[in-house]
């Protein structure tokens, strides 16, 4: 399939058509990279807007299956743009809209139908730590670093912790706001922030490995799937198991059920009616 690419959001230097995010597209699988290598990538409104554009857009687009989140230059994302912010210090409005699109942002990652894979390499720090934290894999280089280090320079990393400590938990995510150290590659590995570590060199190939998984799975299957993930995840148990046995009516009763358990009870592979050229 022919790959296309686009740009999307510029920042105030316009005038030479800086491109916050690019977007390449091919086989059912969308690339958005964040492209302000030379700041390590800082998620400045403008930055959040580009990729909240980005995002929007794939809500409805049924060639969209699986969705790349990537970065530019030596790092993943710093997190906010503290020279943006500290430009606002005096501005209240200001800085609780930069948190409402925001966090706005977050919450699109979890709610879009599409599986999204954070491809983390070199640091991701307070708000892009917030970022790995609220896709729904990730796969870091064995180098990165990741951090939640606000309480450095007097603003507690709050809202990166939302993310974050329902990825790693209560006590650890606490450790990372108390004593603002960095940790590893592979204790984010242990401690559930991330899902593989390998080295740079094959980073690609295993955000591949993971790609190709999920395209050989039903698509509408997998949209519900999510959904239901996170509508249950944080509900008390009752309607935790209420939420998800409304999921699964929803699936078997499609077509892909059908096929699917036929094709495990006759032995053979399943030919997805909703997803053609999976057979």
């Amino acid at each position: 399939m022919t790959e296309t690419v686009r740009t999307a959001g510029t920042t105030s230097e316009a005038a030479r058509g800086a491109a916050l995010v690019q977007r390449e597209e091919a086989a059912g699988v969308v690339r958005l990279t964040l492209a302000r290598g030379d700041r390590y990538n800082p998620l400045s409104r403008d930055m959040i807007a580009a990729l909240q554009a980005e995002l929007d857009a794939l809500q409805g687009d049924a060639t969209a299956r699986v969705v790349v989140l990537a970065a530019e230059g030596r790092g993943f994302c710093a997190g906010h743009d503290l020279a943006e912010m500290r430009a606002h210090a005096d501005d209240p409005g200001w800085q609780s809209a930069l948190f409402v699109e925001c966090n706005r942002l977050m919450i699109t990652l979890t709610r879009l139908p599409q599986p999204v894979i954070a491809r983390v390499h070199g640091i991701a720090t307070a708000a892009g730590c917030q970022l790995v934290s609220m896709c729904d894999l990730a796969v870091a280089a064995d180098t990165a670093r990741f951090a939640l280090p606000g309480v450095n320079i007097g603003v507690f990393c709050s809202t990166p912790a939302v993310g974050v400590a329902r990825s790693v938990g209560r006590k650890r995510a606490m450790e990372m706001l108390l004593t603002a150290a960095p940790i590893d590659a592979a204790t984010a590995l242990d401690w559930g922030l991330v899902n593989r570590v390998v080295s740079a060199e094959r980073l690609d190939a295993e955000v591949d490995e993971l790609v190709r998984g999920i395209l050989a799975r039903p698509a509408p299957v997998v949209a519900n799937g999510k959904r239901a993930f996170y509508a249950q995840i944080d509900e008390p148990l009752d309607s935790a198991y209420a939420l998800a046995a409304d999921a699964m009516v929803r699936d078997l009763s499609a077509p892909d059920a059908a096929e699917g358990i036929d094709a495990f009870l006759e032995k053979r592979s399943a030919r997805w009616p909703s997803t053609p050229g999976n057979d």
